[in-house]
């Protein structure tokens, strides 16, 4: 397609006789395109003297814009170092004029202007920083380096920043970097020859690009940017900049980096950089603090500008003022900074891609997201026809009014139509940002809230969340709606005392309390699991960041299961391979944000006991699944990979059950298999035994060391051959061999809930396959229950039931009806796990009814519900005197009973009818059993 065929649009001429000047300089090209350069001549003194200046290139270029351009950036990169300054001067020139014409004819899209104009300003800081650092090279000030060091500028980079850094830049942009150099690449003694010669180079550089000279000049260069600019010098150490960004650095230097990307000198050493600022960046838990910051910042410049008030056309600053470009920025900037710490998928660096992710990852609506991008293109456009008239770096709209008519004129719109629309998309954009960073104050407190406890209230000043100036301000907002919401609950002096408890453990409020601000559906869940499950509410307290996976879209979707859950992990801890404390504190913090969702469906009965229960032993699977690996891979780092088919874990008890509360332990057995091998073959190998002992206990550290996040779980490997005594390891010959010669009865009870957790294909299936020969293996069934019965004795003997509510442990109870169905599995040769399948079990065996076995299941899973709800209340045994009214309803909602009464006469009942069947059976049976 021809130049003329792409056009969509043709300026009209505002001085019509400067036009016809423009138009006939150029007979040879079609008529479409001498109407473009009429109008373009006739609107812009700017650009109708490079279109003399450039008459012959101009003519040519047309004919293919995109080829033309490459091959300007081809010959600028042909040009000697010592003839640089004009050539990227003539570059400008040429860049400009066929950018401009490709706008104004809309030949190319508003990327493909900014992104031409980008790339020629790359292009141009490359060229000067290598002809600048090579002439230092060159006169032996750079020490150690050569002239093969000249492309790479000795270790320096500019990082573009701004709309050059995004890929953005405007017509009549300066330029922003932050000009670094690797200190690693010289010695101690060459790094302050090296710092002086660098930054000599960098002032040449900046030179070279901004100074006006007969030619024109090619950049207008800031370097404010860096760290401390009013005290460091014009081109930094990374590791200085490092040390600053760590200690000192600020919200609007965060928002800044989002956009950084190196465009000139060594790209690699820029790309290291800022993989290092990654942290400083992009927050680990969701960032909300940042819109108040940025809010200050909005208001600080508008201050600074004199911005204030409502749009008024003539002089209205089309960047900074009210519906701006910078607006439209500030609220893409923000969003990302929120949530780019959980999703690097938001990381984009332009604001049009930035929209378009945040919608696709539900942080806007699409309307939203399409709404803002028309409008941003709209200003940009109008911004670059400011700046095409004189090539004057301006934002800012005409105050004569003849001069709106010349912007009317370059854009083929009538004044009062342009006019009309200015004020529509401005106003759309201020309704649209404003919301976000300045919401409405809340409302007043309910008259119900003054009959709260106000000495709880005045305690809280006292609190460490509300230490800092900034944390009582956001607070102070808020405090209104949560004394109304509290004041709203069932029992309100119980939900103020329970939210009080939540508050006074906080260890920090800003980021909390801006969460809430942004998110105010929040507030009811907190009040809610305050009022309710108080363990809970501690919990939530010491791990606030949990809260990050409730606004991340997915919190109420069904449940993925086990292998999506390992696959989730697994990607999370490949993203942060080579950092393995990282890996513990993903794994940790990735672990309690799916381990406070389940709790949160338990408690708004969206799942039941049984779905809970599943659902925790599901978690602390695919978290060993996920974690393991990890801790292999760095355990081999010194010791090698695994000799033989190496580990597997077999899950015992609940774990290998698939039912878990929420304060579960994880029983396991570690089983290897060294295939013959004697030792590892790492930089310090060990022996097999040495080895799988110290791998064991790298895992146990991993998933119970306390760190900045806290523990995972509790390990408790008594289970393992032998139990305390045994190896923490065991071979696979070894388990084989003591299972079928030296296990006892309750060992092999044990294994009926046995499940293999994590391990390779092979050791796993073989594993799998065992248990079930095993268990499949022929008993004498007196002996057995004999067995049983004396394990019932010694239970009784160990430990009586402290309460009603003491629901795991004695007769009739919990772990008796487990015992009693595992032996029935174990004598059926059924090797399948749950409590169901071992009465169905027992009913097969002709130890009981149908009707029996119902019974006892029934029992069992009232049991169970009160167990999984007793745990998500508190850490203790349950007292139903101190749960209060919201922990009462929800233990009778998950136990589906009408009131208290009932539940307590369903257990009184269910522990005597179980108790009773289980010892008419062992009487029955055990009776024949050998002495």
């Amino acid at each position: 397609m021809t130049f003329a065929s792409r056009m969509t649009r043709t300026p009209r001429p505002f001085n019509p006789e400067r036009g016809a000047e423009g138009a006939a300089l150029f007979p040879m090209l079609p008529p479409e395109t001498r109407a473009l350069i009429e109008g373009t001549a006739g609107c812009s003194p700017y650009l109708r003297g490079l279109l003399a200046k450039e008459t012959d290139w101009i003519a040519e270029a047309v004919s293919d814009p995109e080829g033309a351009l490459a091959a300007e950036f081809d010959w600028l990169r042909a040009t000697a170092p010592d003839q640089r300054s004009g050539a990227l001067r003539q570059g400008k020139r040429r860049v400009a004029l066929l950018t401009a014409l490709a706008d104004l004819g809309g030949v190319w899209t508003l990327e493909e202007v900014t992104g031409a104009l980008t790339d020629f300003a790359g292009l141009a800081t490359h060229l000067a920083m290598t002809a600048c650092v090579g002439a230092e090279i060159r006169r032996g000030k750079l020490p150690g380096m050569t002239e093969d060091d000249v492309e790479l500028a000795g270790g320096m980079v500019a990082l573009a920043m701004g709309k050059m850094g995004a890929g953005e830049l405007n017509y009549s942009s300066d330029i922003d970097l932050i000009c670094l150099f690797d200190e690693t690449k010289y010695s101690r003694d060459d790094y302050l020859d090296a710092r002086a010669a660098l930054i000599r180079a960098t002032r040449k550089m900046c030179a070279m690009l901004s100074d006006n000279t007969a030619d024109g000049y090619v950049f207008r260069t800031d370097l404010r940017l860096r760290p401390d600019s009013g005290v460091t010098p014009v081109c930094m150490p990374m590791e200085a900049a490092e040390r600053y960004y760590e200690s000192l650095g600020r919200t609007w230097e965060r928002a800044a980096y989002i956009k950084a990307y190196p465009c000139a000198g060594d790209i690699d050493a820029g790309l290291g950089f800022l993989k290092t600022l990654t942290p400083f960046v992009w927050r680990k838990h969701l960032d909300f603090a940042a819109i108040q910051d940025a809010h200050d910042m909005r208001l600080a410049i508008r201050n600074h500008k004199g911005l204030h008030g409502p749009v008024s056309l003539p002089g209205h600053n089309m960047k900074l003022g009210r519906g701006g470009i910078r607006e439209i920025e500030f609220f893409t900037q923000t969003r990302q900074l929120i949530a780019g710490g959980r999703d690097p998928e938001l990381r984009v660096r332009g604001t049009v891609s930035g929209l378009q992710v945040l919608a696709q990852k539900g942080w806007i609506t699409p309307d939203v997201a399409d709404t803002l991008t028309s409008h941003y293109r709209f200003h940009r456009e109008v911004e670059h026809r400011l700046q095409m008239v004189n090539d004057a770096q301006t934002h800012t709209l005409p105050t004569a009014p003849e001069e709106l008519d010349r912007i009317a004129a370059m854009m083929d719109m009538d004044t009062p139509a342009l006019e009309q629309e200015l004020r529509d998309r401005l106003s759309a954009v201020h309704d649209l940002t404003e919301d976000f960073f300045a919401p409405d104050a809340p409302s007043k407190p309910c008259e119900e809230a003054a009959t709260l406890d106000h000495e709880i209230v005045e305690r809280w000043k006292t609190y460490p969340a509300l230490r800092s100036a900034r944390a009582v301000e956001i607070f102070e907002r808020l405090k209104p709606e949560i004394l109304t919401k509290l004041s709203a609950s069932p029992k309100p002096d119980e939900a103020m005392i329970a939210f009080d408890g939540f508050l006074s453990g906080l260890p920090a409020g800003v980021q909390l309390f801006s969460l809430f601000e942004a998110n105010p559906h929040l507030v009811d869940l907190i009040v809610d699991i305050a009022s309710t499950a108080q363990a809970l509410a501690r919990y939530l307290s010491r791990n606030a960041g949990v809260l990050d996976g409730v606004i991340g879209g997915s919190f109420f979707d069904p449940w993925p299961g086990r292998e999506a859950l390992s696959q989730e992990l697994t990607s999370r801890l490949q993203a942060a391979e080579g950092d393995y404390e990282r890996q513990l504190d993903d794994t940790r913090r990735w672990t309690k944000e799916w381990h406070f969702r389940i709790g949160v469906h338990l408690l708004r009965g969206l799942i039941s006991a049984e779905e809970a229960g599943r659902e925790y032993a599901d978690l602390a699977a695919a978290t060993l699944a996920g974690l393991f690996p990890a801790v292999q891979t760095e355990f081999a780092r010194k010791h090698g990979p695994a000799p033989g088919r190496g580990a597997a874990v077999l899950g015992m008890g609940s774990l290998g059950a698939c039912m878990q509360t929420a304060t579960s332990d994880l029983d396991v057995i570690v089983i290897y298999d060294p295939e013959g091998a004697e030792e590892s073959t790492g930089k310090r190998p060990l022996h097999v035994r040495t080895y799988f002992a110290r791998l064991t206990q790298a895992l146990v550290t991993a998933m119970t060391a306390p760190m900045s996040e806290g523990r995972l779980y509790e390990m408790d490997m008594r289970l393992r051959p032998s139990g305390n005594q045994g190896p923490v390891a065991t071979s696979w010959d070894a388990f084989q061999i003591y299972q079928k010669t030296e296990a006892w009865t309750w060992e092999h009870l044990a294994l009926t809930r046995a499940a293999v957790v994590v391990g390779g294909a092979g050791l796993s299936e073989d594993i799998e396959a065992f248990r079930q020969e095993l268990i499949a293996k022929e008993r004498d069934e007196g002996a057995v229950l004999r067995d049983v019965a004396d394990m019932r004795a010694r239970i009784r003997a160990a430990k009586t039931p402290a309460s009603l509510w003491d629901v795991k442990v004695g007769d009739g109870r919990m772990q008796d009806i487990e015992l009693f169905a595992q032996a029935a599995t174990l004598l059926s040769g059924q090797a399948n796990r749950s409590v169901a399948d071992g009465l169905t079990a027992a009913c097969s065996l002709g130890w009981m009814t149908d009707a029996e076995a119902r019974s006892l299941c029934q029992i069992y899973r009232q049991l169970w519900q009160v167990q999984v709800a007793t745990r998500l209340l508190g850490d203790g045994r349950l007292e139903p005197a101190k749960i209060g009214s919201g922990g009462e309803q929800f233990l009778l909602s998950v136990c589906d009973c009408q009131n208290m009464p009932q539940l307590e006469q369903r257990l009184s009942e269910g522990y005597v009818t179980a108790a009773k069947h289980i010892d008419a059976v062992l009487a029955a049976r055990a009776k024949d059993a050998p002495a």
